[in-house]
């Protein structure tokens, strides 16, 4: 058992849904609200500098530039929110991105396609490799491409730096979802040549809902048309009196309000255990417990649908007799959280779960096969 994770009671391989807090991120959330009814806002700044600090964990951790090119928003959603709708587009564009996405990477292209009498057109990933299918979807009135860095259901990881150089050399913009991706795997956005990359908290970042992180290139933050608007995104936030309205020149023009402390807060504590690992050792450690849950499957029988050459931490696969919901009930009934997603059963395992938990799992399966 891991130290900051010590729950007994489940088997969580259900990353790639909602993870779990490492314990020093209750702790700092507890530390955060104990001194808030004690103190109030007496120590601010303090919490100030915890958000700064945070924008350089997060810098660290997508290998950008400066952090000040880090926007804290409340979800994945809105972030591509912020670009769907705030790009200048012009009639008769299109946007490309794959079939089978989240609907978060899809729902915000169709409203902004309607609105700005756009094309989306949604390419079909199961051609080898995925990407020849994506590029040979754009043309010259291709926009954006926008993909999930691994796709939530099959567990197809993109090779986003063949994307990136290739959309970058015809002057098309890149959009990576790296929902799936961060926390599981080292990341690099430069090399990536992403122009935007957002990222809920709450998967392999093993933080809270309600705190997302969102890049966007330098050189692009201006022609993004800013569609929220408050005190907290002008050049000077902290002259309340100021009749002058200039708005920030880093990306906090993206945080219209008051930001989210207490979701800061457990953010830069997950980030901490994160990096403080490694994220080379961290994929490293997935990866062998993904390379277990295969071999303890496939001997079970069970296919394997994720493509294993291009795995990343989700590893989906259907019973051996096809009895995807039965099996799926009788795993969560004993405690293993997973999800039903592409048509099977999702496990998503992180760095720190003991192999003997896999083997409990693999156990029930095969109790489950056996049963069937």
């Amino acid at each position: 058992m891991h130290p900051e994770f010590p729950h007994q009671d489940i088997i969580h391989l259900n990353h790639a849904a909602v993870g779990p807090w490492p314990l020093r991120t209750a702790e700092a959330v507890t530390a955060f609200a104990r001194e808030n009814a004690i103190s109030g806002s007496s120590h601010y700044p303090q919490w100030l500098k915890v958000e700064a600090a945070t924008r350089g964990l997060v810098q660290a951790l997508i290998g950008v530039e400066d952090a000040a090119d880090i926007a804290f928003v409340k979800n994945t959603s809105e972030a591509l929110s912020i670009v769907a709708f705030g790009l200048p587009w012009s009639a008769g564009q299109n946007i490309v991105i794959p079939r089978g996405e989240f609907p978060s990477n899809r729902v915000v292209w169709l409203m902004a396609a309607e609105r700005f009498g756009l094309e989306v057109r949604e390419v079909d990933l199961s051609y080898d490799p995925p990407e020849d299918a994506l590029l040979a979807a754009c043309d010259h009135r291709t926009a954006l491409l926008s993909c999930s860095a691994v796709q939530f259901a099959s567990g197809l990881r993109m090779d986003l730096h063949r994307l990136g150089t290739s959309l970058r050399g015809r002057g098309i913009l890149f959009c990576v979802d790296a929902i799936q991706h961060l926390g599981a795997l080292p990341f690099d956005a430069r090399a990536m040549q992403a122009d935007f990359v957002m990222a809920d908290a709450h998967k392999w970042l093993l933080a809270p809902e309600g705190i997302a992180l969102f890049y966007v290139r330098p050189e692009l933050r201006d022609r993004l048309i800013l569609q929220e608007f408050g005190w907290h995104m002008l050049a000077d936030s902290g002259d309340y009196s100021s009749e002058v309205l200039t708005v920030a020149d880093d990306a906090r023009r993206f945080e219209p309000g008051s930001p989210n402390l207490l979701g800061i807060h457990a953010l830069h504590a997950s980030l901490s255990l994160l990096l403080e690992v490694g994220l080379e050792q961290i994929a490293t450690a997935i990866d062998d417990r993904w390379q277990h849950l295969h071999d303890g499957l496939r001997s079970l029988g069970c296919e394997i649908l994720t493509p294993p050459a291009r795995r990343a931490g989700i590893l989906t696969f259907r019973p051996i007799r096809g009895e995807t919901e039965a099996m799926f009930q009788r795993l969560q009934h004993a405690g293993v959280l997973c999800a039903q997603r592409g048509g099977g059963i999702r496990f998503s395992p992180h760095f720190y779960l003991p192999m003997n938990a896999l083997d409990e799992a693999l156990a029930l399966v095969a109790e489950g096969a056996g049963s069937g």
